[in-house]
């Protein structure tokens, strides 16, 4: 899995996520402090945003794009502190080879 966070995101940056997120634009994320990116095999990255939203306070959406690996992106919004501590928690579950709860 590949891993960034974009702290203080622009507005542009936020909207590019809204448009793009599977839930749709008609429901979009507002301001946040933090946007944690992951990509992954889907298997991968269902169990990570099980993991983020166990872990703390976030909210999680899956990104689409067009990627023929069959690889997707999630975007975890919420506050630097625990968008910081959801990918903390991802990588030490990946780390063990265990992303269960």
């Amino acid at each position: 899995m590949e891993y960034r966070i974009i702290k203080s995101p622009s507005k542009g940056t936020i909207e590019i996520l809204n448009r793009r997120k599977g839930s749709g634009s008609s429901n979009p994320i507002g301001p946040v402090d933090a946007v944690g990116l992951i990509q992954g095999r889907i298997i991968e990255m269902v169990c990570a945003a099980d993991v983020a939203e166990k872990a703390v306070g976030v909210t999680v959406e899956d990104i689409r794009g067009s990627c023929p690996q069959n690889m997707i992106m999630l975007a975890i919004f919420g506050d630097t502190a625990s968008v910081e501590a959801a990918l903390e928690e991802i990588k030490i579950r990946e780390k063990r080879g265990t992303m269960e709860w």
